[in-house]
This record gives structure tokens, C-alpha cells and sequence, in this order.
């Protein structure tokens, strides 16, 4: 364990995201989406939430900020906004603004998710619990 750390950032996980550059992206997937058929890297944390990762993950990762939307959704049912607005909560507070998300439809994620840098599949339960989050830069 170390030092102001997030506990869910493990070494395989925080060697992933260090190794990251600006525009990569990262799939958080949730306990349905078949995150070993698409992922080039896979982190398996199957006893997380999704909201937990977006927080531990954005302790450290910058999102792009040279782009409207540095993260994205499914499109899903009205039922399924209460983990999207954890999603954006999480984002917002770590980025200290507003966070544009984008809504895509489920095909269209899948298909992204396949060129992800990598894909971390999560013990998250609650449907469309699948969240995308663009690296950014460090500005000096």
C-alpha cells in the first residue's frame, strides 16, 4: 500500500495508466460486458464498483480537456442515469469543472472499447455500469 494512493490502484493498474498518453483511452466495465473479448490489456477487479474505480482512477488520471466529451456512456434506459450521475459527480469533483459525457449507443461502445489502451472489468452490478475516461495532459 502506498501513500495517498487510492487502495484500487494496484501495480498492474497504476503501470497501465502511467503508461497511458494523451488521448488513450480506458473502459471501466461492469460485471456484464464481455471485457476479456475485447480488451488489448484487461485489469480484472471483479470485488469493485464502477464508481469506485472512476474515483480512484481520476485521483490520478487527468481527463482531456482538449476535447468536449473525455468520457462516455451508453445510451440506456431513463432508469439507469443514477450511476451516470455518479459517473459525472466523480468527474467533475476531481477535475474541479464541469465534464462533458457522451451518450453513445451500446454498438458503438463495444467498438470503441476494442481500441481502448485497455479495458478494467469490474465487479459492478448495476446495468449500463460502463464508463469510457480519455487521458489528458499534465500542463507544467
Amino acid at each position: 500500500m502506498l501513500k495517498s494512493i487510492h487502495p484500487l490502484l494496484n501495480g498492474q493498474l497504476l503501470a497501465l495508466l502511467d503508461d497511458m498518453g494523451h488521448g488513450n483511452e480506458i473502459v471501466i466495465a461492469d460485471a456484464n460486458f464481455g471485457a476479456a473479448n475485447v480488451a488489448r490489456r484487461l485489469v480484472d477487479l471483479p470485488g469493485a464498483s464502477a464508481t469506485d474505480l472512476v474515483d480512484a482512477i481520476l485521483s490520478v488520471l487527468p481527463l482531456d480537456d482538449f476535447v468536449a466529451e473525455p468520457m462516455a456512456v451508453m445510451v440506456a434506459p431513463p432508469e439507469t442515469r443514477p450511476i451516470y450521475d455518479a459517473f459525472q459527480a466523480s468527474a467533475d469533483r476531481a477535475e474541479g469543472r464541469a465534464i462533458g459525457i457522451a451518450e453513445i449507443e451500446p454498438g458503438d461502445f463495444v467498438a470503441r472499447s476494442r481500441e481502448a489502451y485497455a479495458v478494467i472489468a469490474s465487479g459492478e452490478r448495476r446495468l449500463y455500469g460502463n464508463v469510457i475516461l480519455r487521458k489528458g495532459v499534465i500542463r507544467p
